[in-house]
């Protein structure tokens, strides 16, 4: 870790300035950015960009209340929200998501994603599997194994970023690099901690003397190894002055700098913490948008608290419009701006709700089945997937994997999950998603 010591202030969590400014992992024994850099150029990675915004409903979404509504079930099943109609002929979605019901045709819906785990956490959604028979270090995210195998676009931007907070229930950020270490992990540039990612009172002279520091150490290492195996240290250093110099992420990340018409078409959605889980930062959904426009291959996402136990019907009243609002925006965006071949888009929570509503207004968890989105990444859309029984509590048609969507959505980056594979900390070739899970025929 490189230490940039300056004033002394306090930012997030009580930490001051003075102790660290963190970008990568750059220092003297562990040299985590630079690595990366060489990880990329050792693998031949392909130039094109292609990228995935997840978006992630910690406590898991109503899916009778939103994508797969059962208007013919009895009262206690049925709930309270009408349908409308979509631009998609026969599709009908929940009254209080409008806007994304006139683009429905930019929009897959998966009704019968059915493989889902009754344990609030972010596991399942970002890695694709559960937790059983993990190598060695664990389970690595999408984003860490896309990090992995394709390294960045440019040393500026990191290749994977995470926006979402550090949740008060933990297992809302239960999922890392696993057992591709840190070097793989997002950058997760939160609130305030953005000022983190500035030099101040860091003079660029001073940089080049701790620099120069650097280049000592490196040539008593090379003076150990007379191989010439450390000989390439210096173009991926440099690399990483780049990025830890380069004020291209900082832009990316001031989404100030936008048209006030498209900061108005997001919204500012809700900046309270909801429940034990996040806000509803619409702007995070521009933040995204301008992440992987600048670079980035993976962006997280986490939206809200949906973990309706009670008063089910006032508190989707309440979050679904900021949803509707931000989500809409960001697809309709991709799409205005020519990203929505490259771009794909995947929302979801780690399970659906109970079909039969309890004595306080609520939904209870229910694992056997729950929705999914995705839009844009050259995939088909305009169509529903997979179907349940009447009261929304099976899967009937076409169940769903989560390492399905996966597959999926590392095919839309040109990744075939029939060949890519990783090492773990034994040496063994680990396959990107779990056995018999391959791109979806009706998408790809």
């Amino acid at each position: 870790m490189l230490n940039l010591f300056g004033r002394s202030k306090r930012f997030c969590d009580g930490v001051t300035r003075r102790s660290f400014l963190k970008i990568g992992g750059l220092g003297l024994g562990g040299l985590a950015l630079p690595d990366l850099l060489r990880a990329e150029a050792a693998s031949g990675i392909r130039k094109s960009h292609k990228a995935i915004i997840m978006v992630y409903l910690p406590g898991g979404p109503p899916h009778q209340d939103t994508f797969d509504l059962k208007l013919d079930a009895p009262s206690e099943i049925r709930g309270e929200f009408k349908g409308i109609q979509t631009n998609v002929p026969g599709l009908q979605i929940c009254e209080h998501l409008p806007r994304m019901a006139r683009i429905m045709d930019k929009v897959t819906v998966i009704r019968s994603m059915a493989d889902a785990r009754d344990e609030h956490t972010d596991f399942m959604c970002l890695t694709g599997r559960t937790r059983n028979g993990e190598p060695p270090g664990g389970w690595p995210t999408f984003g860490s194994l896309i990090s992995k195998v394709q390294g960045p676009v440019t040393p500026a931007i990191p290749p994977f970023m995470g926006l979402e907070p550090r949740m008060k229930h933990t297992p809302y950020n239960a999922s890392g690099p696993g057992f591709l270490g840190v070097s793989h992990r997002s950058f997760r540039p939160e609130g305030d901690c953005k000022s983190d990612m500035v030099l101040n009172g860091i003079t660029l002279d001073r940089l080049g003397d701790r620099r120069g520091l650097l280049k000592n150490f490196d040539q008593l290492r090379r003076d150990l190894d007379a191989s010439g195996l450390m000989t390439g240290l210096d173009t991926f250093n440099e690399q990483a002055f780049g990025m830890m110099t380069s004020s291209q992420l900082l832009r990316a990340l001031d989404f100030t700098q936008e048209d006030p018409r498209v900061l108005e078409r997001y919204g500012k959605g809700d900046a309270r913490i909801h429940g034990d889980a996040a806000p509803m930062l619409n702007e995070q959904f521009l933040v995204a948008r301008r992440l992987v426009e600048a670079g980035a291959r993976a962006v997280t996402v986490a939206y809200g608290f949906w973990d309706y136990h009670g008063n089910n019907f006032g508190n989707a009243r309440n979050d679904l419009p900021l949803l509707d609002q931000g989500l809409s925006a960001l697809i309709e965006d991709l799409h205005a701006r020519g990203l929505d071949k490259d771009v794909s888009v995947v929302v979801w929570g780690e399970f659906g709700r109970s079909p039969v509503i309890n004595k306080d207004a609520g939904r209870d968890h229910w694992p056997r089945v729950s929705c999914a989105l995705l839009a844009g990444g050259g995939m088909r859309h305009g169509q529903v997937i997979g179907a349940t029984d009447r009261l929304g509590g099976e899967p009937t048609e076409r169940p769903v994997r989560f390492g399905e969507v996966f597959a999926t959505l590392y095919h839309t980056l040109g990744i075939d999950v029939s060949k890519a594979s990783v090492e773990d900390l034994t040496g063994r070739p680990q396959f990107l998603v779990p056995e018999g899970c391959a791109p979806m025929n009706e998408l790809v």
